[in-house]
């Protein structure tokens, strides 16, 4: 099972830079495509109470978006991150 959920569209620059930094990490996520299917919108505005998208989570801890996953990354938080949730 992912560690990694997130809310994303298509062509969205953010989203796929995102896809990128977790693809480059190797790390495992399910990607829920909000632009094919409006229900999920819904649900990820319920979820994070915003309606942009990336939002991410890792585990149970919504990042938000990807400005904060690149925060994350760049104060080397992401890998402990990741690797504590794998555990889980």
């Amino acid at each position: 099972m992912s560690t990694v959920l997130m809310y994303t569209s298509a062509y969205c620059p953010y989203c796929i830079r995102a896809r990128r930094l977790f693809d480059a990490k190797g790390a495992a996520y399910e990607d829920i495509r909000v632009d094919e299917d409006a229900s999920q919108r819904q649900k990820m505005m319920e979820l994070s109470g915003c309606s942009s998208v990336p939002q991410i989570w890792i585990g149970s801890q919504h990042i938000g978006g990807c400005d904060e996953l690149m925060a994350l990354e760049g104060q080397h938080e992401l890998d402990n991150l990741l690797l504590l949730n794998k555990a889980e």
